[in-house]
């Protein structure tokens, strides 16, 4: 039974995503129809692939709550990426980089927090996720400009280097 109902909920999900990412593209409720049976399809596919990858044991990431908290942390997300834009533009434009590999402690519990902080550090400008010790969940980012005083302890702070992002994955999936 709980096999069966992972796989309905990844379908409809994936299929609700489909339906955002496509939205506006046809004449038939802002879809077309063949679009919507494609869709349809895909999400089937899709369900069938990662259901168990999707919802291991528990529903907890179908909480609305979690759902609205995601939305509301891509105002932050934005700013931060902004701000990182116009400092690296500014470092390209001067010559002052200082490039390292550096070891944040996030203390993460779960593997989505994980994943929602590497994507979050990885697609701001200036920052890369490198790696993950899996034991400890520590996460290893080049930085293009890693600060003498942010060089002095292991793991470090992560606040210099990716904001608040784990704050936000933490109340996103922990």
């Amino acid at each position: 039974m709980l096999s069966y109902m992972r796989f309905i909920i990844t379908a409809v999900v994936a299929y609700l995503i489909y339906l955002i990412l496509t939205i506006g593209s046809g004449s038939l409720l802002l879809w077309s129809e063949a679009e919507l049976i494609i869709g349809a399809i895909f999400a089937l596919v899709v369900a069938a692939l990662v259901k168990n990858r999707f919802l291991k044991t528990n529903l907890r990431m179908l909480n609305p709550r979690r759902w609205f908290t995601g939305l509301v942390y891509l105002v932050p997300f934005f700013i931060a990426m902004a701000q990182a834009n116009i400092d690296v533009a500014y470092r390209v434009l001067t010559g002052k980089i200082n490039p390292g590999i550096v070891k944040i402690s996030p203390n993460l519990k779960t593997d989505m927090a994980l994943t929602i902080l590497a994507n979050s550090i990885t697609l701001t400008p200036g920052t890369l996720s490198v790696d993950v010790e899996k034991d400890t969940n520590n996460l290893y980012v080049h930085w293009i400009n890693v600060k003498p005083e942010v060089l002095k302890d292991m793991p470090r702070d992560y606040h210099p280097i990716c904001h608040g992002f784990p704050d936000w994955a933490r109340r996103i999936a922990d």
